[in-house]
């Protein structure tokens, strides 16, 4: 059996600007930074075990000087969580399981505490990589979020119970519904016998605390949703959307969706900040410019995939940079977008199977195993 959970909130690591250089200084005795690709200089600091000079700071860890980790709430939860969130589709993408573990831990001591899963993601691969980093006292400074894909009351109970094991917890903090992607999806999850049963139920026997649903094809399937969950007398405690440069211009989850959560204060949780890699890819924004929009909004937390740690730095340094964007700074980034966002190019989730993981696997609706 897993250890029960008892959280505690976490403020976020804090590394002095002094100690960071006396770090980096003496790391550079051993081996200098500019003879070695960034990935293998980290691998030989956490190695040498010189980061662990760092206050408050394990090996591995990101830092960022005198600047802290900054937090939000989390809806009506009562929960307040980090401005960004760590993806958990990307820490599959590691070869080793070492280097995900490692990320993780580095996001967590920098100041990371929303972690996000899905028990699809890699095979279940991404959930074991994440419950061995949540070992040793890690779980209990994050709000730990999963999703499941089963639409019916059995399968839905099943694959909540593998990630339960997976994650190695016997409580997650959030599971949501995975991929409402069908305009069918909504009254399916709702009937007698769906999986919205199966997730009161655990609620009530304390395997989870909160409950979601995600969707990246259509904000009218979001809408649906919501008035469904409204039919029957319930109302989600968070809801996964895309938000990003591009979808303020075309059929906006921003535009459609985001003011109902608001108003029925329902935590936003914002994901594709960067459409996954093509609005890179359309050479009108930056990374962080993607990120710090995302932040701009009224979301509780950015999710993003971080599968290695140059990238898992950019994503601390992000949140704990930004600032409230001026009404003109807003205005320029979508000016420059608006013409790449045109028929919707370059956020290819909305119009395409390429991200549908129940589409091509649709045994995953009805079934528990991956």
């Amino acid at each position: 059996m897993a250890m029960r959970i008892v959280r505690k909130k976490h403020p976020g690591a804090r590394v002095s600007a002094p100690a960071k250089t006396k770090v980096r200084a003496s790391l550079r005795e051993i081996v200098p930074r500019s003879s070695l690709p960034r990935r293998r200089f980290i691998a030989i600091a956490g190695a040498s075990g010189i980061a662990l000079a760092l206050p408050g700071v394990g090996t591995g860890s990101v830092a960022h000087g005198e600047t802290k980790m900054q937090y939000r709430p989390l809806g009506r939860t009562g929960e307040r969580v980090s401005i960004v969130g760590l993806g958990g589709f990307h820490l599959g993408k590691p070869k080793e399981d070492a280097e995900a573990v490692q990320i993780v831990r580095a996001g967590i001591d920098a100041g990371i505490t929303f972690m996000d899963n899905c028990w699809d993601y890699n095979g279940g691969k991404s959930e074991i990589r994440m419950g061995n980093a949540l070992r040793d006292g890690y779980r209990k400074k994050v709000f730990l979020m999963t999703k499941i894909d089963g639409q019916d009351r059995r399968s839905a109970t099943e694959q909540l119970e593998q990630s339960l094991q997976r994650l190695q917890t016997d409580m997650i903090d959030l599971v949501q519904i995975h991929e409402v992607i069908r305009m069918t999806d909504p009254d399916k999850v709702f009937a007698p016998g769906g999986s919205v049963e199966a997730l009161i139920e655990a609620r009530k026997a304390g395997k989870i605390r909160f409950i979601g649903f995600t969707g990246h094809k259509s904000p009218d399937i979001h809408v649906k949703m919501l008035q469904t969950a409204a039919k029957h007398h319930f109302r989600f405690d968070a809801v996964q959307l895309p938000l990003n440069v591009m979808d303020a211009h075309h059929d906006s989850f921003e535009k459609k969706v985001l003011p109902l959560l608001i108003k029925e204060e329902i935590g936003v949780l914002g994901m594709k900040s960067m459409g996954g890699p093509y609005i890179l890819e359309s050479k009108t924004v930056t990374a962080v410019e993607c990120l710090h929009y995302a932040m701009n909004l009224p979301t509780s937390v950015v999710i993003t995939g971080c599968d290695s740690m140059p990238i898992l730095e950019q994503a601390v340094n992000a949140a704990r940079d930004f600032k409230p964007l001026t009404g003109a700074q807003v205005a320029a980034l979508l000016e420059k977008t608006k013409e790449a966002s045109k028929n919707g190019k370059f956020e290819k989730y909305k119009s395409t199977v390429e991200f549908d993981g129940t589409e091509k696997n649709p045994h995953w609706l009805t079934g528990s195993k991956v």
